[in-house]
């Protein structure tokens, strides 16, 4: 089993990028390093939803600047994370292709649950055990999540795109603030919440806390100027809301507290929050000191020590789309001795190629007819905890690529395949042919040659003649593969 002594997350937010370094000490961390910019990356965020050049420009730097800080930290103990703005910029692909060059590091994009299930994880870890059910909120620069657990486990995960950026941009434009700007974003933001609400009311949970900067900014404000004794209040909300409505712009605010490089999104913030308190019934919340980052950390720590959240995701897929287990073990072995015979020892690559075979019949589940399609699918948009988009996207690749003409698969018609990913495609595609009979294939000894745009498949010429079915679906595989420009050889 892989450990490291240091990890590594970075947390690429819509308002701030921190970096957070800890020491692993057995199955807990401690702070090394920690850094924080803010960037407001929603605020770059044009009406056609791409990122302009100017924060684009401010990002890499900051960036850059982190790359350093992760200079000799092990690439595998150091994850990247972004989150909502990332998720929604149609330039976004062309940006992070900048950032990781940047960084240094593969940067990965987290679907807003998942972002929750990690901003949960982050804060439980803070908090003493109790038998109580918390709400957690965590109010970024362009989302919003909501958490209800227990323990370690987050039990209700949602996220709503609304953020402290985006909402001071909508409402409070220039920094103007007055009453009526300010019932009508408390009003949007309790119509967001209203349709989830049910799951987050107050009969579920007995704590509410929160979490990152927006919850630790009204805290300090209300706090500091005396209208809290401790955390978040509604009643303290109604003073703020009414010191704001009597200053009438933000640049007039003279309030204990309030930091420099808040002020600017200090009234978006302030409306989600006003708005989640009426909505769900929350008279008073704590505020946590940790977030996503601590999170990435924990889940990252998780990976190495046999805990790895995706693993328990496979196996709940596994039974959710009641997968043939026999199977999905016989294609699993298969392809993991195709892999061996061809000498790949990626540690990702053979997890990937094991998790493709154990989930590539889910779409069974859906229909017989094209299941590999539902597969490929169900793996793109479902909400698969402990999986990126981008690992989820290899995976929906690896099951929707398992059968048929590859031509008709745009990343392949186009040429755009990776190299590793089309040798795992190649690898479960001989693995599901070999296969087909469901049942053990009491294989020989194989030889398998890889290279460049080239396959070599051995095979003894007396097991394929007693197996005519699988030499047709065999020369039919080199057809394919020579359709998009691969050379299959079958000997």
């Amino acid at each position: 089993m892989k450990t490291h002594d240091t990890l590594a997350a970075v947390d690429l937010g819509s308002n701030s990028f921190r970096l957070e370094v800890a020491r692993v000490i057995g199955e807990q961390l401690y702070p090394l390093d920690s850094l924080k910019e803010t960037v407001r990356l929603a605020g770059g965020l044009g009406g056609d939803k791409r990122l302009d050049d100017a924060t684009q420009v401010r990002a890499l730097a900051c960036l850059q600047r982190f790359g350093e800080r992760l200079r000799g930290v092990p690439p595998d103990a150091v994850r990247c994370v972004g989150t909502s703005t990332l998720r929604v910029a149609r330039n976004a692909a062309q940006f992070i292709a900048q950032a990781e060059r940047a960084l240094g590091h593969p940067i990965e994009i987290v679907a807003g649950r998942e972002e929750a299930r990690l901003i949960y994880l982050g804060v439980a870890h803070s908090l003493p055990a109790s038998p109580d059910r918390r709400l957690v909120i965590d109010i970024g620069g362009g989302s919003t999540e909501l958490i209800v657990g227990h323990g370690l486990t987050p039990h209700e995960r949602e996220s709503l795109h609304m953020g402290c950026v985006n909402f001071s941009q909508r409402f409070f434009a220039g920094g103007a603030l007055g009453k009526a700007a300010l019932k009508t974003a408390e009003m949007a933001a309790r119509v967001e919440v209203e349709r989830i609400g049910r799951k987050f009311s107050r009969t579920n949970w007995q704590q509410a806390i929160g979490s990152s900067g927006t919850a630790r900014a009204l805290r300090d404000l209300l706090e500091q100027n005396g209208w809290s004794a401790r955390g978040i209040t509604a009643d303290g909300l109604a003073r703020l809301r009414a010191q704001f409505a009597r200053a009438g712009h933000v640049d007039v605010l003279q309030l204990a507290g309030l930091a420099r490089d808040r002020r600017p999104v200090i009234a978006g913030g302030f409306a989600i929050m006003a708005g989640l308190f009426a909505e769900l019934g929350i008279e008073q919340m704590d505020v946590a000191e940790t977030a996503m980052r601590e999170g990435i950390l924990y889940d990252l720590l998780g990976r190495f020590q046999q805990q790895d959240m995706r693993e328990a995701t496979v196996d709940e897929f596994m039974r959710r789309y009641h997968v043939d287990t026999q199977q999905a073990a016989c294609v699993a072995r298969v392809a993991q001795a195709l892999r061996e015979g061809a000498g790949i020892p990626d540690e990702q690559d053979t997890r990937f190629l094991d998790w493709a075979a154990r989930l590539h019949e889910i779409g069974l589940s859906v229909s017989h007819g094209g299941y590999h399609r539902h597969s490929g699918y169900i793996l793109e948009n479902a909400d698969m905890p402990g999986f990126s988009r981008t690992e989820q996207a290899r995976l929906a690749l690896l099951a929707y690529a398992q059968r048929g003409a590859l031509a008709k698969l745009p990343a392949f018609a186009a040429g755009t395949v990776a190299e590793h990913d089309r040798m795992l495609v190649w690898l479960l595609r001989q693995a599901v042919i070999l296969c087909r009979s469901r049942a053990a294939p009491h294989l020989p000894e194989l030889t398998v040659q890889t290279g460049g745009k080239r396959f070599r498949l051995v095979l003894p010429e007396d097991w394929l003649a007693h197996r005519p079915l699988t030499r047709r679906a065999l020369e039919d595989e080199a057809a394919y593969w020579q359709a998009v420009g691969i050379k299959y050889l079958l000997a």
